[in-house]
């Protein structure tokens, strides 16, 4: 895998992060709609965005996350609102990586988990998110799971 680490979003990674391939099938599953819906009331306070990049500063990963113990739906308080990661490093540990950082970003600003939505499906994230840790607990308006990782 190489060395990772994070920088925060900035013009100079943004047009990478932004072009990151994935695989065939996966584009469907990048905004599920309650993120699709609430992303209009997101805060750019309470929004971090970051990106993964490996040992060549190449970007290979994007997670954004978002903080915000006033919110009025509680998966949304301390959440990952997306991670992406290119087609060419799934399976190598750039995902659980981008997790793990901000969990440890959610622990460090006070809350005792972190959520992640998703839409189920054979190509979604859902395995991604059992394997880093998550558990189902709950469904969306929309039918797309609620998981729950606790910190």
């Amino acid at each position: 895998m190489g060395e990772l680490r994070l920088e925060e979003l900035s013009a100079k990674t943004i047009v990478a992060a932004n072009n990151l391939s994935l695989r065939r099938g996966q584009e469907q599953f990048v905004t599920p709609p309650s993120y699709a819906i609430a992303d209009a009331y997101l805060s750019p306070v309470t929004s971090w965005p970051r990106v993964v990049l490996n040992s060549d500063d190449e970007v290979v990963g994007f997670i954004r996350g978002n903080f915000d113990p006033e919110s009025t739906q509680e998966e949304f308080r301390s959440c990952i609102w997306r991670v992406t990661v290119a087609a060419s490093e799934q399976g190598t540990g750039v995902g659980r990586f981008a997790v793990v950082a901000l969990a440890e970003e959610a622990k460090n600003r006070g809350f005792d988990r972190v959520t992640a939505v998703w839409e189920p499906g054979d190509d979604g994230p859902e395995q991604f998110f059992l394997r880093v840790g998550f558990t189902i607990s709950g469904e969306t308006q929309y039918g797309e799971n609620i998981g729950v990782l606790g910190l």
